[in-house]
């Protein structure tokens, strides 16, 4: 784990679930959205459609495709913001970044306070469900109000992405509302579940979820999400949802849940099961160093190639962030 760090550190990218970024013609670029307030500091890492032809960037003994703070091309731009999962980062969905930058998307992913690869002082605090949702818009009102290059965004055109946790961030910031008795009876129904944090909290009365949505995104692609909802929690729901589940699921999340996801929306979705895939599997392909690390997120099961899929998840998220966002009038 030392060489992980290490190698995060001298980039100054932040690490998720691979470090190899597969960019052809796109821009990358670090930011920070000042803190506000009682509201952190967040950083985030900025893909755009890039005016020069593509190069590389080292990031310790990596050799990336990209280009450094490359010049931005177009007008009128349509946005996507990435949500991580828990322990995640700004760079855990790279390729799908990548792929929806060179298809003329500007792409910005934030890491969570708190809740990060780096940082898990609030993994187990109930209220990360409310400042999750609050960190995409925060980033959202930056790049509008504050990035250098916000007059070439359209800003009634911004879309959500989120896995996992994000995958329950996103769909928190289109109007699904948590529901906390639903969510204890799925996941703290074991005698045993008294001696979880999380459970706890969520039997306590006294503690609520609350988070805020905002009607700036229009559409959201929602990758196998963790469900803090019940059967009424989808009724302000108004925008189009692409739906991926993993068949075998993992890491508090099922493939029974997303379904209950899927029937509860208002709209059906664009679903899509990744058939005998586990949860990982919607992180990117992980470099050699990194699968040494960290078997768990890096390695699917049998019959699994991961670059594949990806290949096929780029191509579904670009052509569905394409017409719910570029046709919007």
């Amino acid at each position: 784990m030392r060489l992980l760090l290490s190698i995060v550190q001298s980039a100054g990218l932040l690490f998720a679930g691979c470090l190899s970024l597969s960019i052809q013609a796109a821009g990358i670029q670090n930011i920070t959205v000042p803190a506000q307030g009682d509201q952190p500091e967040l950083s985030a890492v900025v893909w755009t459609p890039c005016a020069q032809a593509g190069g590389t960037l080292t990031v310790g003994s990596f050799e990336l495709a990209g280009r450094k703070n490359c010049p931005l091309a177009g007008q009128n731009l349509p946005l996507v913001l990435i949500s991580h999962g828990d322990s995640g980062s700004s760079i855990g969905h790279h390729d799908t970044a990548a792929a929806l930058a060179d298809a003329g998307f500007v792409v910005a992913a934030v890491l969570h306070p708190g809740n990060n690869y780096a940082d898990h002082s609030r993994q187990s605090d109930l209220t990360i469900f409310d400042s999750r949702p609050r960190d995409i818009s925060r980033l959202l009102d930056y790049l509008h109000q504050q990035w250098p290059q916000q007059r070439q965004l359209d800003k009634e055109r911004s879309g959500v992405l989120g896995f996992s946790r994000g995958g329950y961030t996103a769909l928190a910031l289109i109007g699904a509302v948590p529901d906390k008795t639903a969510s204890n009876s799925r996941f703290c129904a074991p005698w045993w579940s008294f001696m979880l944090s999380h459970c706890r909290q969520l039997m306590d009365e006294t503690l609520q979820l609350r988070p805020q949505s905002d009607g700036r995104f229009k559409a959201a692609v929602v990758l196998d999400p963790l469900n803090l909802f019940g059967n009424n929690s989808y009724d302000k729901v108004q925008v189009p949802v692409q739906l991926w589940a993993s068949e075998l699921g993992g890491d508090s999340v099922e493939l029974a849940h997303i379904e209950a996801i899927k029937a509860g929306l208002p709209q059906s979705p664009d679903y899509h099961v990744a058939k005998g895939a586990g949860h990982f599997v919607f992180l990117s392909p992980c470099p050699p160093a990194l699968a040494a690390e960290a078997e768990q997120i890096c390695t699917d099961p049998a019959g699994i190639n991961r670059a594949a899929f990806h290949r096929q998840l780029n191509s579904h998220v670009v052509r569905f962030f394409h017409e719910k966002l570029r046709s919007i009038n």
